[in-house]
């Protein structure tokens, strides 16, 4: 039998090592472990380090939509308000989604780092993945694999007025908004 290894960290390149290590430490709620010219890493729970910063001797270039590599790194919160928390955390210190989507499957928040690559914040809105497996096999998901974008400010109004999670993180709400498709934003075509 094969043990299952957990995640461990993410390393990012970068010629702007300050910008993306003050980003990573907000975003996140982080702070530096060690850094050098050449090397940063950040943790945010008990993990040694969970984002590193890589500057190599030679200039790079931000990352465009044009660009092959990995698209987004993903961080999951255990509920709808801790999410939001961080969002109002974030949005006081000028960090804003570019997008924010509704994917049945998860409620997402897609954040730009300085160097053009996304991170999401989200929750997951099945209790266990089997639930969550399911709902992907489905016919709305099925339909839609992305699902509808959604204004943070009217999920946080929402939630805020009283309105129960149940009602906020499936894709009825978010499609009220009509806002413009958001694989737009995600593939560099907005």
């Amino acid at each position: 039998m094969t043990t299952t290894p957990k995640f461990a960290h993410v390393v990012f390149q970068t010629s702007n090592p300050a910008a993306m290590r003050d980003w990573y430490c907000a975003v996140l709620d982080g702070h530096v472990v060690f850094q050098n010219d050449n090397l940063c890493f950040i943790t945010y729970d008990e993990e040694h380090h969970r984002v590193a910063l890589l500057t190599p001797p030679v200039p790079l270039e931000r990352k465009t939509p044009t660009t092959a590599g990995a698209h987004h790194v993903a961080y999951t919160f255990s509920h709808l308000d801790d999410l939001l928390a961080r969002y109002e955390l974030l949005r006081e210190k000028d960090v804003t989604p570019a997008v924010c989507i509704a994917h049945g499957v998860t409620t997402s928040m897609y954040y730009r780092d300085p160097d053009g690559s996304f991170v999401e914040m989200q929750i997951d809105n099945f209790a266990d993945p089997e639930e969550a497996t399911a709902y992907m096999n489905g016919p709305e998901y099925g339909t839609d694999a992305v699902g509808p974008a959604f204004d943070p400010e009217a999920l946080l109004a929402a939630r805020r007025s009283g309105a129960p999670v149940e009602s906020l993180i499936n894709r009825s709400w978010a499609l009220e908004s009509d806002l413009p498709d958001p694989m737009l934003v995600l593939t560099g075509a907005a």
